[in-house]
């Protein structure tokens, strides 16, 4: 049973990967992240936040945006990769395992708080694979 679970493993970091991919795209092309009222985005690109003034809100907008998206990939591309080429290995990684649950947790209360029904469905999927991969790995 537990040959299958790097499997769900990898098809968990599959969606994440997709999200953080279609995201980072977002960032950089298109008007979908950016706000509706025009008037706002223009103060963001020149107001700066209290904690310095080397940067707009604008600017840190986009950078945090896309390094949320570095995350997303950082994470699918390493335990997408431990989940085909490094498998046992990671299966006997109480650590890695426990690491990667508690970032796709994380990742979900995010969405559930603070974004939109399509990451969040795709992040609880993404968990739910996991969590199921974990359930045939620990019970084994």
């Amino acid at each position: 049973m537990t040959t299958f679970a790097p499997w769900l493993i990898f098809a968990s970091t599959l969606i994440i990967f997709l999200l953080g991919a279609a995201h980072l795209v977002l960032t950089f092309r298109g008007q979908l992240l950016h706000p509706h009222d025009a008037e706002l985005e223009a103060q963001m690109r020149v107001i700066s936040p209290n904690l310095t003034r080397e940067t707009t809100m604008w600017r840190a907008w986009i950078g945090f945006n896309a390094s949320h998206s570095f995350g997303a990939l950082l994470f699918s591309l390493i335990y997408g990769y431990f989940a085909l080429t490094q498998a046992a290995f990671l299966i006997q990684s109480p650590f890695l395992l426990t690491v990667g649950l508690v970032l796709l947790l994380g990742y979900a209360l995010l969405a559930k708080l603070y974004w939109f029904s399509v990451p969040l469905r795709g992040i609880v999927l993404a968990t739910v694979f996991y969590v199921v991969a974990l359930g045939m790995i620990w019970g084994s």
